[in-house]
């Protein structure tokens, strides 16, 4: 019988690998948290993983929980790193990846250029059949076409097949046809159907999704595989579990053969942490930031719910349409700035900061490793919001006279010196994180005083004050362990899966049998998909949402359904809440039809999550926590004598006021004057503004 309980999560992002582990003393109940970060190592990021598992002390034979998030997937295309793809789709759409949509951001720019698409159209094959939108056979599929096209790929080196056939969303018997004679010509080829994805209509947004999917396919199999044999060979015998972008976790074997679904694994435990937070500490509406070394993420947390959405696109930008990728995605604005965001002046005057990052090599100017241009760490650490004598928990030695001269550089060109450059670097870079939360909140009918700001991350801490004064928010907390919080969240996700299924239904009387009989189709399918993994239907959960429109609208407002079953009688109630909920997104509301075009389930099981007790609060004296003093500047505030505190000393119930410095190994809490802070039971610092 063990005496304990060992949780381990580990989580690539682009500059640190982080690691957290929870150890729960079976008898006594006592929880400890130890956490452990290390540079990331690509391109071989297994490496960087293994690496933070020595680096902690943890005897992998003793995890009996293991999660990990990864940026493999998005850095493989980002970096166009996949493998040579084939698409096998309908006959007369070969062309869909081509056509795209017609939603050139550059709209004034005569010479636009549609991004390019992953496949080109010599790659590019066609079977014939159609399904109709209602998913009737209205041509048979004919596979005669596929040897010829096999022969081709093969010639061609192809690596992967993607196959979207069209309307298969309504029914994918072809696919699964193309699919199943793909394997028996050539059984080595990798090979990924667009209904294994999505159940979701649009033939341009299935199709693209299916081809990237194809194209990061062998390359995240590989490294997943890597992965998992490296832990085994250090001794451990569990299930490694992978985080997924829709705040849950999956197998490695589901991971493998659907690894699209990991393309924001790290950024979505981080926003899943805060949720779970806000219920541990009582605050059901959040605003989750996280800061790390490359970017800043934003989501907004409502009543306690993540919201998941599937319109998502990678390098969409003010220049490019990007790429759709149709999956479970939570909803976030990231954005590129982050501790490591390099600021430079353009031929204006005009003073950026970011998106381009100096990462963990050379790093920030500072970091002593050859780095020559300012960051927002060098600024930082220039204004005494860091302490250069502590720097990364004492792990770095900061080179001081390296950050003066980056400094200074951008100084030359705007003839200030370095306070007042290091100043601007600073607002400039809480500006366009105060922007990326109006994003979620303002743009979407929130008012942001409404909600609690979560922050994490490496630069969390450090600019979570700032930003609140800016949008009017009142309290700002900073979980412990803030630094390695995205880990932390993947140790309290469960094992989830999304379900999207199209189906069209007027909300008028005699349609509750339709959209209950969808809904029950669906939890019986993912019944069945957990029952092969051993987990049985009793640990399974459902929830409902439904996606409704007005008639003759485009898109669709995605609502909580609370219902175990639909009835007549409830089509009322759900036809009311799609009006309050477009309304607050949309300002308005119409005296029109209204249509359910699919259904959205969500189908959870506990995956080895646990609870975590309140520490009772002792004294309110965090005199015994004081380190030292210093001189701060908070750019907007001035120069002030801040009293430095050590994160590692503070106890719940110690409580005290600003200006001050929280100095922790992992992060810096920026404290600003006027400030009352607290630490709760949980151990977060709770800063209330004025």
């Amino acid at each position: 019988m063990p005496d304990k309980i060992t949780r381990v999560a580990t989580d690539v992002g682009g500059t640190f690998t982080d690691l957290v582990c929870f150890e729960t003393d079976l008898e006594s109940g006592e929880l400890k948290l130890r956490t452990a970060k290390t540079d990331t190592t690509p391109p071989d990021f297994e490496i960087g993983v293994l690496n933070v598992l020595s680096k902690s002390g943890v005897e992998l034979s003793e995890i009996d929980f293991l999660a990990h998030g990864t940026t493999v997937v998005i850095n493989a295309l980002a970096e166009r790193k996949g493998v040579k793809v084939g698409l096998i789709t309908t006959s007369g759409f070969r062309d869909i990846l081509e056509i795209a949509r017609g939603n050139r951001p550059d709209f004034f720019n005569l010479h636009y250029r549609k991004p390019p698409p992953f496949v080109p159209r010599f790659l590019r094959r066609e079977v014939p059949g159609r399904m109709t939108y209602k998913g009737e056979e209205l041509q048979p599929l004919d596979l005669s076409p596929l040897p010829e096209i096999i022969d081709g790929f093969k010639a061609e080196e192809v690596q992967s097949i993607a196959i979207c056939l069209l309307h298969s969303y309504a029914n994918p018997s072809h696919e699964l046809a193309v699919q199943d004679e793909i394997r028996r010509l050539w059984p080595e080829v990798f090979s990924v159907a667009s209904h294994q994805i999505t159940r979701e209509w649009r033939e341009y947004e299935r199709t693209n999704t299916a081809v990237l999917s194809a194209y990061v396919q062998p390359v995240a199999e590989r490294y997943l595989n890597r992965l998992d044999s490296g832990v085994r060979d250090l001794g451990f015998s569990g299930a490694l579990y992978v985080m997924q972008s829709n705040c849950g976790v999956d197998t490695v074997e589901t991971a493998s053969r659907i690894p699209i679904s990991m393309v924001e694994s790290g950024p979505a435990s981080g926003i899943w942490g805060a949720a779970e937070l806000g219920k541990l500490i009582g605050e059901r509406n959040i605003l989750a930031l996280d800061i790390g070394g490359t970017t800043a993420k934003c989501s907004l947390i409502h009543e306690g719910q993540v919201k998941i959405v599937t319109d998502y696109w990678i390098e969409r930008n003010r220049l490019s349409s990007g790429y759709p990728i149709m999956v479970p995605v939570v909803d976030m604005v990231e954005i590129g700035n982050g501790g490591g965001s390099i600021a430079r002046v353009d031929e204006f005057g005009k003073l950026y900061v970011g998106p381009k990052s100096a990462g963990a090599i050379p790093g920030p100017a500072a970091y002593g490793k050859g780095g020559s241009e300012a960051t927002t760490t060098d600024a930082n650490l220039w204004l005494g919001r860091i302490n250069p004598n502590y720097f990364c928990g004492g792990a770095i030695s900061a080179d001081m006279e390296a950050a003066e001269k980056a400094i200074n550089s951008i100084g030359a060109k705007l003839g200030a010196n370095a306070d007042e450059v290091a100043r601007g670097i600073v607002r400039i870079a809480n500006n366009n994180m105060v922007n990326a939360l109006k994003l979620v909140s303002i743009n979407r009918g929130y008012d942001p005083r409404d909600f609690t700001l979560v922050a994490f991350g490496g630069g969390g801490p450090m600019h979570a004050v700032a930003l609140a004064q800016e949008l009017g928010i009142r309290r700002v907390v900073i979980p412990p362990g803030a630094a390695v919080f995205s880990a932390w969240g993947m140790v309290m996700t469960d094992l989830r899966r999304d379900y999207f299924v199209t189906r069209l239904a007027d909300l008028k009387p005699g349609s509750a049998q339709v959209i209950e009989s969808t809904f029950r189709e669906s939890e019986e399918m993912a019944r069945k998909q957990f029952a092969s993994e051993g987990i049985g239907a009793e640990r399974v959960e459902f929830l409902r949402f439904g996606r409704f429109r007005y008639q003759n609208q485009e898109h669709t407002t995605e609502v909580e359904i609370d219902l175990k079953t639909i009835g007549e009688e409830d089509i009322k109630a759900i036809e009311s809440g799609f009006h309050e909920t477009y309304e607050r997104e949309y300002t308005y509301r119409l005296d029109a039809p209204v249509e359910m075009v699919g259904i959205h389930l969500v189908a959870s099981a506990e995956a080895g999550r646990f609870t975590i007790a309140e520490r009772p609060g002792g004294t309110a004296d965090a005199r015994a926590a004081i380190k030292s003093e210093r001189d701060v500047d908070y750019a907007l505030e001035g120069v002030h004598r801040a009293t430095v505190y050590d994160g590692t000393v503070l106890e719940p119930g110690m409580a005290f006021a600003g200006p001050a410095i929280i100095e922790d190994p992992g992060m810096t809490v920026v404290i600003h004057p006027g400030n009352k802070v607290n630490v709760d039971g949980f151990g977060n610092t709770r800063i209330e503004l004025d």
